[in-house]
């Protein structure tokens, strides 16, 4: 990772707490002629993500990690990598044909295929091998937090699929009707994290809304693109401020903010 700071997570396993807000803005670059007429165009280079993480009932331990983190990164002066609690880590999390996606060579993959939500953004992926064969994608998280994975599955028939979650594995059994499996893992020193599924020889199964998040159980499905691991992240501060509100339990604001361009 090209980040050797990374955000701490809390005892709990969540990065953030609720309420926390989320704001991305972008810049359009203007040129204006001498005639007075203008060209507008968007600066893809250009976007700013803040995050405001409020938290309460923090431990003097959870309280000690963030004020260390804090001297580490010397408040704004030094980049991290955060993991965006409101995101979907997996990138391209409907277009398992997208080069973030590593697929065996006996799996093909349809796609088009009606899906849980109603639209038809699920995918066939058929083996054809003698053998297992999985699809991964590796995300260059990091692996010492907890994590959990989350992806829709179901077959024609009764099948064997496994779950795979960084060092974890969990076999599970589908049929016909949608079922949303997940799995949990974290506490590695890797600096990625690999997820994925692997289904047996000769099976065909429907796949749907891969998701991983830094947190110990699955949320909604959200769509992602980009995924959400941020390198060069920065504090907004250069002050931790926090509030004692009584033995061993405290609150604090903690302002985050990514820019494409620095």
């Amino acid at each position: 990772m090209s980040a050797a700071l990374v955000y701490p997570q809390l005892t709990s396993g969540a990065l953030a707490q609720f309420p926390l807000r989320k704001q991305v803005s972008y810049r359009t670059v203007v040129i204006q002629a001498a005639d007075g007429s203008s060209v507008k165009y968007a600066d893809s280079t250009g976007g700013r993500t803040e995050w405001e993480l409020q938290y309460s009932g923090l431990t003097d331990a959870e309280l000690a990690s963030l004020a260390a983190f804090h001297v580490a990164a010397e408040g704004t002066l030094n980049g991290f990598t955060f993991v965006d609690p409101c995101g979907n880590l997996a990138a391209w999390s409907e277009d398992l044909q997208n080069a973030v996606w590593q697929t065996a060579p006996r799996l093909t993959l349809t796609a088009g295929v009606p899906d849980v939500c109603g639209g038809a953004g699920a995918w066939t992926v058929s083996n054809s091998g003698a053998g297992p064969q999985s699809i991964l994608q590796t995300i260059n998280a990091p692996s010492s937090y907890v994590y959990s994975f989350s992806v829709w599955i179901r077959s024609a028939t009764a099948s064997a699929v496994t779950l795979i979650l960084g060092g974890e594995r969990s076999d599970c059994v589908i049929g016909p009707e949608w079922q949303r499996l997940s799995l949990t893992w974290g506490d590695a020193q890797t600096g990625s994290v690999t997820f994925g599924v692997e289904t047996g020889a000769s099976t065909s199964i429907d796949v749907f809304g891969f998701q991983v998040e830094a947190q110990g159980r699955s949320s909604g499905y959200r769509p992602s693109q980009n995924g959400g691991v941020y390198e060069g992240a920065r504090l907004a501060d250069d002050t931790l401020g926090f509030t004692t509100e009584q033995p061993n339990r405290h609150s604090a604001t903690v302002r985050i903010v990514y820019a494409d361009h620095l």
